[in-house]
C-alpha cells in the first residue's frame, strides 16, 4: 500500500470548523491571530512546555507527538493520562467556555486514532477541557464519531492533494469568530455577482475606454 502524506490533526478540526479556512492554513500556510487564538496561546502555555509526572495518581504525558500510519495522521496532544490499566484517555485545551462544539471533538478522535495504534489499546473515551469554565467535557469516542472522523480525514487529504480553495461558507457567525477574515475576505470572494462586475471592468479606464 503506497504511504500516505501524514496530514496534521488540528485540519480535522479546521476542516469541520470551515473547509476553507483549513485550506488558507495547511494549503497556504496562513495564519492571523485574534482575540480567541491569542487567548488560546495562553491556555496553552503548560501544556506546550511539555511538562510530565504523575497527578492524582495518573501518569500525564503533555505535549506528546502523535501519529498514525494507517490514516496517515500526525500531530501533538496537549495530554494524555494513562489510567490505572495503561489505557491513554487524551485531553484536548480549548480556550472558551464548556460547550459542546463537533470540531473540537473531531481532532480528539484523531488523536485516539493515533494513540490505539501507537500503543495497541482501545480508547473509548477523551475530554476537552474548557479554559475559561476550567471544566471538562467528556467525550465518548462512540463509532459514529469515528466513522464521521474517518470521513473527515478522507475530505481533507482530498482537498490538499487537490491545491484548490473552497468557497467562503455562508455562516456568518462563523465568519465573525475566525482569525483569518483579512486573508478570506468572504464577503468579497462569496460574492460571485460582485466578482463578474469587477472582472468585467478590471480594463476600463476613468474615461470609459480599455486600457
Amino acid at each position: 500500500m503506497a504511504e500516505l502524506t501524514p496530514i496534521m490533526l488540528s485540519a480535522l478540526q479546521h476542516y469541520s470548523y470551515c473547509p476553507r479556512q483549513c485550506a488558507l492554513i495547511h494549503q497556504e500556510q496562513t495564519f492571523d491571530d485574534n482575540v480567541h487564538t491569542v487567548r488560546g496561546h495562553l491556555a496553552h502555555e503548560r501544556v506546550d512546555s511539555g511538562e510530565s509526572g504523575t497527578e492524582y495518581g495518573v501518569r500525564v504525558e503533555r505535549s506528546l507527538p502523535l501519529y498514525s500510519e494507517r490514516y496517515g495522521l500526525t500531530g501533538r496532544a496537549d495530554a494524555v493520562e494513562f489510567l490505572e490499566d495503561g489505557t491513554p484517555y487524551p485531553v484536548e485545551y480549548k480556550q472558551g467556555k464548556r460547550q459542546k462544539k463537533a470540531h473540537d471533538d473531531v481532532q480528539l478522535v484523531g488523536q485516539a486514532l493515533c494513540l490505539e495504534e501507537m500503543t495497541g489499546m482501545a480508547v473509548p473515551e477523551g475530554a476537552i477541557f474548557h479554559h475559561k469554565s476550567r471544566r471538562r467535557r467528556a467525550v465518548p469516542i462512540t463509532p459514529e464519531l469515528r466513522d464521521y472522523t474517518l470521513g473527515l480525514i478522507a475530505k481533507v487529504r482530498a482537498l490538499l492533494e487537490s491545491g484548490k480553495m473552497p468557497p467562503p461558507v455562508d455562516e456568518r457567525a462563523l465568519c465573525k469568530e475566525c482569525s483569518l477574515q483579512d486573508s478570506c475576505q468572504p464577503d468579497i470572494a462569496g460574492n460571485r455577482a460582485r466578482i463578474r462586475r469587477l472582472h468585467a471592468t478590471l480594463f476600463e479606464t476613468d474615461d470609459g475606454g480599455d486600457v
